[in-house]
C-alpha cells in the first residue's frame, strides 16, 4: 500500500521536508490474550499495527481500516490508552515525519492473521511472554493495553 495518495501529492511539493501527520496505533488482543504484531517491510522492525489517517478520517474507524488492510483481521476499538508524539522519523527514502499518535486497545473480532498488503513481511499473534524485539514505544503501548481500566497515558514533553 505504501504512503497514502494525499502524502504523495504533498511530497511532490515539499520533497522530504518534515510533515506533521495524524496517526493511530492498535494493540489488538485475541481471546487467548495474544497480541497481533506485524513485521514492517521497510525496516523489518516488529510493531503493533499502525497507520496514517486519511484527511477527515476519524481515528477509531481509521484504525479498524488499517488493521484489516495490513493483517486481514477485523477488530473493534475498546478504548484510547495513549496520546503522544512519535518522531521525527526518517524513512529509507529520506522522508521525515512527526506523528500525533493515538493508541487504542482493540479486540479481535474475526479473520485469519496474514500479510494483507505490501507494508509488512510477516504478521502473527504473540503471547506477552514471547514478544519479538520491539521499540520501547510499542512495548509501552502493550503494557498500557494490559491494564484493565487504566487512564489514558499522555506523553510528557522531553
Amino acid at each position: 500500500m505504501g504512503a497514502p495518495e494525499f502524502i504523495l501529492k504533498l511530497r511532490e511539493k515539499i520533497g522530504n521536508d518534515p510533515l506533521w501527520l495524524p496517526a493511530v496505533r492498535g494493540v489488538v488482543f485475541d481471546d487467548d490474550g495474544r497480541v497481533l504484531l506485524c513485521q514492517r517491510a521497510d525496516n523489518h522492525h516488529w510493531t503493533v499495527i499502525t497507520g496514517i489517517l486519511e484527511p477527515g478520517e476519524h481515528p477509531a474507524p481509521g484504525l479498524v481500516r488499517e488493521i484489516f488492510e495490513e493483517t486481514a483481521v477485523m477488530a473493534e476499538t475498546e478504548r484510547i490508552i495513549g496520546v503522544g508524539v512519535v518522531g521525527p522519523v526518517t524513512f529509507p527514502n529520506g522522508d521525515v515525519c512527526d506523528f500525533l499518535d493515538i493508541t487504542f486497545r482493540c479486540r479481535y473480532v474475526s479473520g485469519n492473521a496474514q500479510v494483507n498488503d505490501d507494508e509488512s513481511i510477516a504478521v502473527g499473534w504473540f503471547g506477552l511472554d514471547e514478544l519479538p524485539d520491539m521499540s520501547e514505544g510499542n512495548l509501552q503501548a502493550i503494557r498500557l493495553a494490559t491494564e484493565p481500566e487504566g487512564p489514558v497515558a499522555y506523553q510528557e514533553e522531553d
